[in-house]
């Protein structure tokens, strides 16, 4: 019999999982990757497609260009799961399954501050869309790029968004008429790396970019064009740049695996208290930021393990909990940070310098997973 592995979400572990079994296991398994988009973007394009550099349709990787052996894609809505049973139901069929994995990533919770989902933000797809559409005519005034809780995907994606907007605005000549504000919920831009910290900062003050420190934009009145924050103070924007606060997407919180929002998991192995029933990824805490590199790497220790499980060996080292991010500090320059939060006593950062030369590894780092996942 085929060991069943039903991966719930189709993104960096998602993909990384259903590619390593196959890879691995062949025909000794059946791997059932399930999401409910037809396509999958790498989070770092929706900068490129908020400032014009490109477009959706030319950064979308359609899933049905998935042709692994022994992996079936499906587009379904995912709307039951029940951990004890391994069980999925969707809005097409049940799903049985021997090994269960969690892949379904962070939603935005835009109940969770009041006006926001009136308002602009830059976080998810559509969202980047409009606002690529609003910039052309933003002339002058105040940019706010406020993130309303903590914590977020890709944490340096905001500080990159008030950099790009910089450059955005010199580009136009429109700089000098526009003030630009970036609240942040945490105390530095990157807290496990202050050599990173510092640049961004560094960064911040060399482009005239407000940035205000350890403090959440708590509300959003898009009709008086005010964003609050969660110290009573109020912030006029003209153009409003907002990241959402995350949770784990409903059905995973009604079936009952959460505990504040999110899965709890062994940091080490990935596994819930459920058996033979895993998380990685943003849905998870494992004691990693929310970023598809780290689920990436979740999912390679859970594919290992899954191997040794079926094939018969040791068990692979507990996750590591490192992961390089890539940082745009503008002009075609590109930062790199090597995080490490799991092996140590407490989480380290290493800085790279933003050079052109970041630029070519970053492009690289995509190019590799399209391939590997995608065949492109």
């Amino acid at each position: 019999m085929k060991t069943r592995v039903v991966i719930l979400g189709a993104g960096f572990g998602g993909l990384e999982l259903a590619t390593t079994l196959s890879e691995e296991l062949g025909e000794d398994v059946e791997v059932t990757l399930i999401d409910k988009a037809d396509s999958f973007v790498f989070g770092y394009s929706k900068l490129d497609v908020l400032f014009g550099r490109t477009t959706l349709a030319a950064v979308s990787l359609p899933y049905a260009e998935i042709a692994k052996p022994s992996v079936r894609f499906l587009q379904e809505t995912i709307v039951a799961i029940d951990p004890e049973a391994r069980t999925v139901r969707t809005n097409a069929a049940v799903h049985k399954a021997d090994i269960l994995v969690i892949a379904l990533g962070a939603d935005y919770d835009f109940d969770a501050t009041p006006g926001l989902a009136e308002a602009t933000e830059f976080y998810s797809v559509g969202g980047a869309q409009r606002l690529s559409s609003l910039l052309p005519d933003f002339k002058q005034g105040r940019v706010v790029v406020g993130v309303c809780g903590a914590p977020f995907k890709c944490p340096p994606a905001p500080s990159e968004a008030a950099l790009l907007m910089h450059d955005h605005l010199s580009t136009r000549g429109v700089r000098a008429d526009c003030e630009i504000t970036f609240v942040l919920p945490l105390g530095t831009p990157v807290p496990p790396s202050p050599d990173t910290s510092r640049a961004l900062e560094a960064a911040f003050s060399e482009r005239d970019i407000e940035f205000v420190a350890g403090r959440r934009v708590s509300s959003v009145d898009a009709a008086r064009g005010v964003a609050t924050l969660d110290d009573g103070s109020e912030l006029p924007y003209d153009l409003f740049l907002g990241v959402p606060k995350h949770r784990a997407p409903d059905v995973v919180i009604e079936s009952g695996m959460t505990e504040d929002g999110y899965i709890p998991v062994d940091s080490a192995t990935l596994q819930t208290r459920y058996p033979a029933v895993y998380a990685v990824g943003d849905v998870s805490t494992a004691g990693v930021p929310k970023a598809g590199v780290f689920a990436e790497g979740a999912a390679r220790v859970v594919a290992a393990s899954l191997i040794a499980t079926i094939r018969g060996g040791e068990q692979p080292p507990p996750y590591d909990g490192i992961g390089i991010c890539y940082i745009e500090f503008g002009a075609g320059r590109i930062g790199r940070v090597e995080v490490d939060f799991l092996s140590g006593p407490k989480p380290t950062g290493a800085f790279g310098e933003p050079s052109a030369a970041l630029a070519a590894d970053k492009q690289n780092f995509g190019s590799t997973r399209r391939a590997r996942w995608f065949g492109r």
